[in-house]
């Protein structure tokens, strides 16, 4: 398995002249709510996952880690055990360990766009181990009471919710499912407190749940996040971020005017950061230039002329995007 290391990207940074320029000029246009408070880090963990830190609170988005061989679409040289979708599979604590450790902060809360596995795979293992208070459907509680985890860090959300914390507010979003399998994909089905669950569960059981988006309000950015490639276009009517995390798989090519519809109801956001558009059955430091070139690439091209004064970044495994506020 490729050594893996967590690196770090400063925006804006010595990169270039030109660079600095662009995303100097992004900055020039965020909204007054973003031009005081702290520097956001946001490091990429691959699918929807990322860790957002402020220096006042740490947020988890769907933190999938450890990336197992399972259902398929796997790299041939990767001999790690190839699970099916009705199997148990394990979380890879030692590497969630190692990373998570290394945020050099306690983590504070774990946001949930749905529950698939590639989603809440490795939630149950991470609340225990943090503490975190957990926000996502109630079908993502259910699962994670199944594991153990204790109601007090369970909140069960469904869309319309906007919570006040200490340092920290999310607005919760509902939202909807990537139109996967042709879009012949849709899945009614819920777990609530009727359900009988017994962990672990296998990714079979790891159902959808229904899905959502958050508005992440830190000291010096608001974060719109995603978790699929799909959203609800009346739900974001009047939202402003100042950062957008962008689905961007395939899948959403299959939807009329997706990009051009997502930038435009956000406001065009200045910075937009593409998410979940890698293959996350193949462990970090493995090739990911095939879905560079099909998902990232289009994207990046198209930005150009949908939203050119928003500044597209191209998100790395395990590096950190610091984004400064102006001050």
């Amino acid at each position: 398995m490729p050594c893996q290391s967590i690196g770090s990207r400063v925006l804006p940074g010595t990169v270039s002249a030109r660079f600095l320029i662009l995303f100097l000029l992004a900055l020039a246009t965020l909204p007054a709510h973003a031009q005081t408070g702290h520097a956001l880090k946001m490091t990429y963990l691959g699918t929807a996952g990322w860790i957002l830190d402020d220096g006042n609170v740490v947020v988890l988005l769907d933190p999938y880690i450890t990336r197992a061989k399972y259902g398929g679409g796997g790299h041939p040289d990767d001999k790690r055990p190839d699970y099916g979708r009705g199997d148990v599979v394990p979380p890879d604590t030692e590497l969630i360990d190692r990373i998570l450790d290394g945020i050099g902060a306690p983590v504070d809360f774990i946001l949930i766009h749905h529950s698939h596995f590639d989603h809440l795979g490795d939630v149950p293992y991470i609340a225990r181990k943090t503490g975190a208070k957990v926000i996502g459907t109630e079908t993502t509680k259910m699962i994670l009471r199944a594991y153990g985890i204790p109601e007090e860090q369970l909140y069960a959300v469904g869309g319309g919710e906007d919570y006040q914390f200490d340092d920290f507010s999310v607005r919760v979003i509902p939202g909807i499912h990537s139109a996967l399998n042709e879009k012949l994909y849709h899945d009614t089905r819920r777990y609530d407190r009727t359900t009988d669950l017994s962990a672990p569960l296998s990714p079979n059981q790891f159902i959808e749940g229904g899905s959502l988006q958050f508005l992440a309000r830190f000291s010096g950015h608001e974060v719109l996040t995603m978790g699929s490639m799909n959203f609800v276009e009346r739900e974001l009517e009047g939202i402003r971020p100042d950062v957008l995390l962008a689905g961007i798989n395939g899948s959403r090519l299959g939807l009329y005017n997706y990009d051009e519809r997502l930038l435009r109801v956000t406001g065009y956001p200045p910075v937009v950061i593409p998410t979940h558009w890698d293959n996350f059955r193949v462990p970090y430091g493995y090739s990911q230039e095939a879905n560079i070139e099909r998902n990232l690439v289009p994207f990046e091209e198209g930005m150009k002329t949908i939203s050119p004064r928003s500044r597209v970044v191209r998100p790395v495994h395990l590096e950190t995007i610091v984004l400064e506020p102006m001050r």
